[in-house]
């Protein structure tokens, strides 16, 4: 598919992905600077940055490429549905399953999944990743949203990165919290000193997770987090940061107390982007977190504090 426009003269002067994504509604500022960058969009017949300024009567052609079929396996791994109807689906990923394919890896993951249990899935991400609209670790579980075709994936994608989406992870912590409630703000970036980490850096991208302390059970916290921003590691690296390392967590961790990484994608919201309707999922508390002490049914009816409020949805 390919279409073009002029640029107009209130857009004069403003960034080429800034004036794109305005004129293209259907398209996630983020997918259009991933256009621009492959040279699938255009300024008068040339690439260019996606930075660059745009004048008055520039033309800007756009053409998105057609997604080659996918040469994955289909392959018959349990999942857990806890929603599903003709545009998108909601699962309870299980700890352990990687989300997509990568560097020596092509099965064995949750689109391998994917492809056996959905006759249509979006095609935005890429030949290797139909359907996946945002990620999780490998080692955390939890609700994750599956889009079917690709008209949803572009408005759910643009959900997350307006921040409408809720995003509430339940997290134990080796210590207890001075600060029951609490607002972090400090940017992320690659960590300089192993590549496999993220860390707090001063140049990184802002990040900002809110978290309150439901429950203290021996010397350790049980934390609700707030994802306000998506960064990789967000909610690892901002507790480390605060000195309080997710329990079971070997990559950050001071030592690994759990068989697993007790983080778990516990809340999902967002607007339905057909129906247009709230909709909301809460993922089943994990075995894991009951025998480290947690009442499922206690934490459903926790009043989540003020730092929560602000940003709740209905």
């Amino acid at each position: 598919m390919t279409e073009s426009f002029r640029v107009e003269k209130d857009d004069a002067r403003r960034r080429l992905d800034v004036v794109v994504a305005a004129k293209c509604s259907q398209f996630s500022r983020s997918r259009v600077q991933t256009l621009i960058e492959s040279g699938h969009i255009q300024l008068n017949g040339q690439p260019v940055k996606p930075r660059h300024a745009v004048q008055t009567g520039d033309l800007v052609t756009i053409e998105e490429p057609v997604v080659a079929p996918t040469d994955l396996r289909p392959e018959r791994i349990p999942i857990t549905f806890l929603f599903e109807d003709e545009f998108l689906a909601v699962i309870n990923k299980p700890a352990g399953l990687v989300v997509h394919p990568g560097a020596g890896q092509t099965d064995g993951t949750l689109v391998n999944a994917l492809l056996h249990h959905c006759t249509t899935l979006s095609g935005i991400g890429g030949e290797i990743r139909p359907g996946i609209v945002h990620r999780l670790d490998k080692e955390t579980s939890g609700c994750l949203v599956i889009a079917k075709n690709d008209e949803v994936h572009h408005r759910l994608s643009q959900q997350f990165a307006n921040r409408e989406v809720e995003k509430i992870y339940l997290a134990i912590c080796s210590g207890t919290f001075r600060q029951k409630i609490g607002d972090i703000r400090e940017p992320i970036g690659r960590n300089p000193f192993h590549r496999k980490k993220m860390a707090v850096i001063e140049k990184g991208r802002s990040a900002h997770t809110q978290y309150e302390v439901v429950k203290e059970v021996n010397n350790n916290s049980v934390v609700l987090c707030r994802l306000l921003t998506g960064r990789t590691h967000q909610i690892r690296v901002h507790l480390l940061h605060l000195k309080h390392p997710i329990v079971g967590d070997v990559l950050y961790g001071r030592s690994a107390l759990a068989s697993r990484l007790m983080l778990h994608a516990w809340r999902l919201g967002f607007q339905h982007p057909m129906t247009q309707n709230w909709v909301a999922f809460r993922a089943e508390v994990p075995q894991e977190f009951i025998e480290f002490g947690i009442d499922p049914d206690e934490l459903i009816h926790t009043r989540l504090g003020h730092s929560f409020a602000a940003t709740s949805r209905p």
